[in-house]
């Protein structure tokens, strides 16, 4: 019998799955287009519904029995990765912060190869989508190390990580850094709110939203990872910035694990999980602004836990790579890395600085120019290092072991999330959801 057919389904209603939360309530305000173009129905647009979500400062989100129990499971999870990798948690982190990153950018549809990432990382900027990419693990970076040492998550701090992410974009530079003054939505017309699948609450409205917000996120007396999701799908919901709040907003998740305790080191690749199921990820949004928070807690436990149970193997990989390397490079040179050498103290600095220039690394690790080019050429041709341009100077190099495996890691929890029962079981709580207030609604009208 499979897990799916083992548990609870949404469609029992003698098991209860909800997490109940104030609806956004809906107003109409007035609207008049700004910038040229669009159709005649954008024009002459003079009214728009926002939403108005429900002050959370207080919220305290009653788990069920079952959903808890999926909320401690992936807790679980997220402790044995953190707890029992001690030795190579460096390694992990730089590789776990870049996948998180990676796969948060392809939610927005920003796409690109892992070695494109890597070339972007070091200064070339031919392809804009990794370079997007390498501003958004700055960010979440910057973001999550703000809180190191139980520190708060400040609207300093996040205004922060939206400029890092946002400073290098041609079209939305001028709002870095800055909450928006102007109404903003999601879907329909470019030009007007017009046919729109989501309308945030008005510009005047953000900074209150967000002291509101951030008193939420900096409570201690909340289950951390419900605290995470509702966090987040409230982040969302506000939508502070012109553009960027997926990829804040989804920083934020890994930021209050890390404020509360629940990491040390590592990051987890919820993203991961999620890009695989973006359509439910985008449900269970709706979900909580329709007054269920309990889809969306579920969705991030379930994301949580197979990501971080994929970085688990992705661990043990990485404590192998050394010993692989030096196998291969005494296959190609005939004899292991001598103890001191260049070359092992390459292999000792590549499971963290997987890219890296050659002049990075002898700044890294010293000694003669011509041991540190002697020994990079021997790496590269014993398959360990791979060039990544055709530069003379400044040559971006990588790990090739590191590539394949953060793009591997990403596979692995997409597939393992495609063909998980319970997100169907998420998707089926939110459809119930839908037809329970379709009825409601019935019935107010009779």
């Amino acid at each position: 019998m499979s897990e799916g057919e083992r548990q609870p389904t949404a469609d029992r209603p003698e098991i209860r799955l909800d997490v109940r939360i104030e609806a956004h309530d809906e107003r109409v305000v007035p609207w008049r287009q700004s910038q040229k173009g669009g159709s005649r129905e954008d024009r002459m647009l003079r009214e728009v519904t926002v939403s108005l979500p429900p002050r959370i400062s207080d919220f305290a989100p009653e788990l069920p029995s079952f959903v808890a129990t999926q909320v401690d499971e992936a807790l679980t999870a997220i402790t044995r990765l953190d707890t029992f990798h001690g030795e190579h948690l460096t390694a992990l982190s730089v590789l776990l912060l870049r996948a998180e990153s990676v796969a948060s950018s392809k939610i927005e549809q920003v796409e690109a190869s892992m070695e494109d990432f890597a070339r972007a990382s070091h200064g070339t900027r031919s392809n804009a989508s990794a370079t997007s990419m390498v501003a958004s693990a700055n960010a979440l970076d910057s973001l999550i190390a703000s809180v190191d040492g139980h520190g708060s998550v400040t609207l300093e701090n996040i205004l922060t990580a939206h400029r890092i992410l946002m400073a290098d974009d041609p079209y939305e530079a001028s709002h870095a850094g800055r909450l928006r003054d102007m109404q903003n939505w999601i879907g329909g017309s470019d030009y007007a709110p017009r046919n729109t699948l989501y309308v945030p609450p008005p510009a005047e409205t953000v900074e209150a939203y967000m002291t509101d917000l951030l008193e939420f996120a900096n409570r201690d007396d909340v289950p951390v990872l419900a605290q995470a999701a509702v966090a987040h799908a409230q982040f969302e919901s506000i939508h502070p910035f012109t553009d960027g709040n997926g990829r804040i907003g989804r920083a934020l998740v890994n930021t209050i694990l890390r404020r509360r305790g629940v990491t040390s080191r590592v990051v987890v690749p919820i993203a991961s999980a999620l890009v695989a199921k973006k359509d439910t990820y985008f449900e269970v949004l709706t979900a909580y602004r329709q007054g269920d928070g309990g889809p969306i807690i579920r969705a991030f436990a379930r994301a949580t836990r197979t990501s971080a149970r994929e970085s688990e193997t992705s661990a043990r990989r990485l404590s192998e790579l050394p010993e692989q390397w030096s196998a291969m490079y005494a296959e190609r040179a005939g004899k292991a890395p001598r103890s001191g050498s260049a070359a092992r103290k390459i292999l000792d600095h590549l499971p963290s600085v997987p890219f890296f220039t050659t002049e990075e690394m002898e700044d890294l690790i010293g000694g003669a120019t011509s041991s540190v080019y002697s020994a990079i050429e021997k790496l590269a041709e014993a398959d360990i290092l791979r060039p990544l341009t055709s530069r003379k100077r400044k040559q971006v190099w990588c790990a090739g072991a590191i590539i394949d495996e953060l793009e591997d890691l990403g596979d692995r929890v997409a597939r393992q999330t495609t063909s998980d029962p319970v997100w169907r079981d998420i998707q089926r709580q939110v459809v119930a959801d839908l037809v329970r207030r379709d009825q409601a609604r019935w019935s107010n009208l009779r």
